[in-house]
């Protein structure tokens, strides 16, 4: 994998379904999993968006399932952010089965899913998304570097 930003989980007993794979709803946990770790990696924790009176909004998400995850699967989730004009930005992630080698000899990692969220910043005071939300995310963060990555 590049230089993005990435966390891995292995696929635990409980997020299994009848079918014996991961349960579509999980895969909405490991893409908020990837973006929470992210922002805060970046120094935006939920404590910091409190403590300046914003918050993360969801506006939309969508799940591209390609391939199946069952229990006891080592999974990277990558995430990345990309702003463009106007209050919402977008934060998508690529859920990556990792292979028994890690993927450096072998075969590579397989893609399971993939992940697009459409996300806002909250003014908690007015109820409002904030105007320029990637100014006001790199103000906030103690490692801008790592919101604004390729």
């Amino acid at each position: 994998m590049d230089d993005r930003f990435s966390v891995r989980v292995a696929v635990r007993s409980y997020e299994i379904d009848a079918n014996g794979h991961v349960n579509h709803a999980v895969y909405h946990r490991y893409g908020e999993h990837a973006r929470t770790e992210h922002l805060t990696a970046a120094g935006c924790s939920m404590a910091r968006f409190l403590e300046h009176g914003v918050g993360i909004v969801l506006l939309e998400t969508h799940v591209r399932f390609l391939r199946e995850l069952r229990h006891g699967d080592v999974v990277d989730i990558d995430s990345r952010l990309t702003f463009g004009a106007g209050k919402t930005f977008e934060m998508a992630h690529t859920v990556r089965r990792v292979t028994a080698d890690g993927g450096v000899a072998g075969e590579p990692d397989v893609v399971a899913a993939e992940i697009s969220c459409r996300m806002g910043l909250l003014d908690s005071a007015t109820r409002r998304l904030v105007p320029e939300p990637r100014a006001r995310l790199v103000e906030l963060a103690t490692l801008p570097d790592l919101l604004l990555q390729k």
